[in-house]
């Protein structure tokens, strides 16, 4: 791996997503973060595919293996998210040329009547730097919304997030929709969030629980 390539795993580690950041040490202030070192990544001509490949995505592997030992914490999961995020608007016009695989369209939401969008932001900022292409309704959205989104975005794969117990039923809504308009077959549907589980996953008959944003992506793997 190139020094620069392996620069940008150690950053997105440390969630440094510039320059002002100083890094879990505090003494990284000034240093390029990952934004920058992505940028001149490719202004040094590498490969954008190598950039997300060997500098982008062994970073986010390391924190998930981080998070999933207790030695992160979600704000520590968000920053590395963040910084996989900024890098990828930069790679993405990039990227068009490179032989990236499509994964498939995943839409994903948080339900009518919760706002809470951290967990839903992290899987969305994971699955576009794994090569899928996300669309991300956003948070408290209808299941009206949610299912004529799926009809329109044409989505492989629908992701749902709760963090409340009041409103964890809309994914049942939403799926009881997406029967009522015979596409229920065509998409696999996603649900995490901190009231749901295993259990309530198959009583609302959808195909996966998620616990966390790793976990999510290692279920569309196997899938």
């Amino acid at each position: 791996m190139s020094k620069i390539l392996e620069k940008i795993k150690e950053n997105v580690v440390a969630g440094r997503l510039d320059s002002q950041d100083e890094g879990f040490d505090g003494m990284m202030e000034g240093q390029p973060g990952v934004t920058e070192l992505v940028q001149q990544a490719v202004e040094d001509g590498l490969n954008p595919k190598d950039i997300l490949m060997e500098g982008l995505n062994p970073g986010m592997e390391e924190v998930g293996r981080y998070y999933e030992q207790g030695e992160y914490l979600i704000p520590d999961m968000l920053a590395a998210a963040e910084c996989v995020g900024e890098a990828m608007t930069i790679l993405k016009p990039h990227l068009a040329g490179e032989n990236i695989q499509n994964r498939g369209k995943f839409l994903i939401a948080t339900v009518e009547g919760d706002l809470h969008d951290i967990g839903k932001n992290i899987v969305a900022t994971m699955l576009k730097g794994s090569g899928f292409e996300v669309k991300d309704l956003g948070t408290g959205v209808s299941s009206e919304k949610i299912v004529n989104a799926v009809k329109e975005f044409g989505a492989n794969y629908l992701g749902l997030s709760a963090l409340l117990t009041t409103t964890m039923v809309r994914m049942q809504e939403v799926i009881n929709l997406l029967k009522k308009e015979n596409i229920r077959k065509d998409v696999q549907v996603l649900i995490g969030g901190a009231p749901t589980s295993v259990a309530f996953a198959e009583k609302i008959g959808a195909d996966y629980y998620c616990t966390n944003a790793f976990d999510a992506l290692d279920k569309l793997n196997k899938a």
